[in-house]
Order: C-alpha cells, then sequence, then structure tokens
C-alpha cells in the first residue's frame, strides 16, 4: 500500500515527504513521533451503512475528532453506519486498523472527508499502510488527488 501511495502522490506532483518512526497507531502518540498536531491526523475508519449493504464507506477526519456515525451515513443517503469489523477493513483496505491511508482504491469504497481536516493546516499526516511510517501532504494536493466527498462527519465537541 505504502508503495502505491507513494507512485500515487510522485505522479500526481504532490508535495509531501515521508517519515519513519516507531510504529505506533494512536492519532495522539503517533503526532508526536511526526512533530504534527493531533488534528492535522487523517484518521481513516472504515464504516458500513446499513440501508446500503454492497457499499463500505472510508470516513476521514482530523485525527483530535470522534466519528458521529449518524453524519456519515447521512453523507451518503443512509440513516444508519457502523464500524466495519477489523477483519472486513484487513481485507478490504490491505491493512491493519490504524495504518489505513485516507485514499479509497475500491469503486465500493466511498470516500468521505470532513472538510476541517483540510481547511485547519496546510499539512495532513497519515499512517501509509503501515504503522510505522507516515506521509505528510500538502492538504490542497490531497483534496485534488483524493477528489473526497466533503462533508461535516466528526461528532460536535
Amino acid at each position: 500500500m505504502f508503495e502505491r501511495i507513494d507512485t500515487l502522490l510522485r505522479e500526481s506532483g504532490a508535495r509531501y515527504r515521508v517519515l519513519r518512526h516507531p510504529a505506533e497507531g494512536g492519532s495522539e502518540r503517533v503526532a508526536q513521533l511526526r512533530g504534527t498536531l493531533p488534528g492535522q491526523g487523517a484518521k481513516a475508519m472504515l464504516c458500513r451503512v446499513k440501508e446500503q449493504p454492497g457499499v463500505l464507506v472510508l470516513a476521514v477526519l482530523p485525527g483530535d475528532r470522534k466519528v458521529d456515525f449518524r453524519k456519515v451515513a447521512q453523507a451518503v443517503g443512509g440513516k444508519k453506519a457502523s464500524f466495519a469489523s477489523p477483519e472486513e477493513a484487513s481485507a478490504r483496505t490491505g491493512c491493519a486498523i490504524g495504518a489505513i491511508p485516507p485514499f479509497s482504491f475500491s469503486p465500493d469504497i466511498r470516500l468521505v472527508v470532513d472538510p476541517r481536516l483540510i481547511s485547519r493546516h496546510a499539512e495532513i499526516a497519515f499512517n501509509a499502510g503501515r504503522l510505522d511510517t507516515s506521509i505528510v501532504l500538502d492538504a490542497a494536493d490531497y483534496a485534488r488527488i483524493a477528489q473526497p466527498l466533503l462533508a461535516e462527519i466528526a461528532a460536535d465537541e
């Protein structure tokens, strides 16, 4: 997965850097290792929408926020959402929980990003398919390359 993302970013002319660090999946701890703020972290969670059994949603939000499942479901025309099982998330993304990058490479996985992720900071950071490797990416380049559906999916503070 890391090689796929690295190639995509390089070929798309993105402004990014790769960071190697001890394996870590927690938002606050990995932000410390990266030298970034927790809110710059792109927390990517695979969700299932009850009313749409064949479609999964990769919900991406700032690392310092919690997901609102009702908002995730509403973003794609549903009413109820929940996390996909860890086994399904791994099988569908090829990544362990905590290492799922904020990109969808499957037509069956809809990418929904909370706009605060790309509007609050000039760069976002994420584990790039591995818990010991992160990418810090220009936020505008992320939006241009990933072309996500933007919807407020974070829980109210």
